[in-house]
């Protein structure tokens, strides 16, 4: 069995979206002075490696400690899009898709992640992309890039998490899963009672 790590680290200088607050990771106690180590952090929930829970858009949608932890886990799915600048229905035309399924979009766009870049001209999902994973009924749908949407209204987004398929935004390694024929991914969020928040993800290769 081999595991691989979908996760970015957590720094204190971590990227986050154009207009919202930085993020800070502070150390507040040493084990030289205080004994024990200790390190505090405030962030917003849309950043790094995140979830998306339906109440980030949706009305009364579900929070992300209200996500069954059973859909979290489940047989995964490569997509490799890396020549896509908009990701299409076209893309799934030939893959076997299992309802339930963790559905992972490679754009390629990973690497850029602490760069000015990955702000900038990232692909995006088509709404029939996203009807038609909607249609396939997975559970969650991930990608290595800052979200399905390119601007407001979110339309993606709002396809997706209207019918409680959760968006997995920023992972990594996503090439180590390419050429590699069964893996489960396993993607549990912390359990805050908000619309989003950090995620460890891992595809679990046997």
């Amino acid at each position: 069995m081999k595991i691989i790590d979908l996760t970015h680290t957590f720094t204190e200088d971590m990227p986050v979206y154009p207009g919202d607050p930085k993020s800070t990771l502070k150390q507040i106690a040493t084990l030289n002075k205080d004994g024990y180590n200790d390190h505090k952090i405030e962030t917003v929930m849309h950043v790094g490696t995140h979830m998306d829970a339906p109440l980030h858009m949706i009305k009364d949608g579900k929070r992300i400690d209200e996500i069954p932890v059973d859909k979290l886990i489940g047989p995964g799915v490569l997509i490799d899009t890396r020549d896509k600048t908009e990701i299409s229905a076209d893309v799934l035309r030939d893959e076997e898709i299992k309802k339930g399924s963790i559905v992972l979009v490679y754009t390629g766009f990973g690497p850029k992640f602490r760069t000015k870049d990955y702000f900038e001209n990232y692909p995006h999902f088509g709404e029939d992309f996203a009807e038609k994973l909607v249609e396939l009924e997975i559970s969650v749908v991930g990608m290595d890039m800052l979200g399905p949407d390119i601007d407001s209204p979110w339309p993606t987004h709002k396809i997706l998490l209207g019918k409680e398929i959760v968006i997995l935004e920023n992972l990594t390694n996503l090439d180590k899963l390419l050429n590699i024929g069964n893996f489960e991914v396993i993607a549990l969020p912390a359990k805050f009672k908000a619309d989003a928040a950090p995620v460890r993800i891992i595809a679990v290769i046997k």
